[in-house]
């Protein structure tokens, strides 16, 4: 029973791992002598200004979606405002001296205390 089942483990390790060879077609680069690309077709690939202004619009885009983000006490703040860019410095902005561990952000106008173990908003000020 052990020897069938080694031979059944080796068996189906060695196809699944020959199933590589069955991929498809390599696309990496613009060698067209093999006929001319991909199967002879010409596919329009976008230039880099194209590219450029694509990316740039995404970014815009996702900007504008947290520009419109609700704060609300309680939340986790996003990944993306935890930087030292965001943070504030009470004194500076005649804010509420915060406790240990919080931590002051400014963010789109508004001034949002977090708790800096668990990044959960504390309190909202907007100006």
């Amino acid at each position: 029973m052990k020897k069938n089942f080694i031979i059944l483990v080796l068996g189906s390790t060695a196809l699944l791992s020959s199933m590589g060879s069955f991929a498809g077609p390599h696309f990496g680069g613009d060698d067209d002598s093999r006929g001319g690309g991909w199967q002879g077709r010409n596919f329009d690939r976008p230039d880099d200004e194209n590219r450029v202004r694509e990316r740039r619009m995404r970014e815009e885009r996702g900007v504008e979606r947290l520009k419109q983000h609700r704060w609300q006490a309680g939340y986790v703040m996003p990944q993306h405002y935890r930087g030292n860019g965001y943070k504030v410095d009470y004194k500076d902005n005649n804010l509420p001296k915060p406790e240990r561990n919080e931590q002051w952000y400014k963010i789109n106008n508004d001034y949002i205390l977090i708790n800096s173990d668990d990044n959960s908003i504390i309190r909202i000020m907007s100006f």
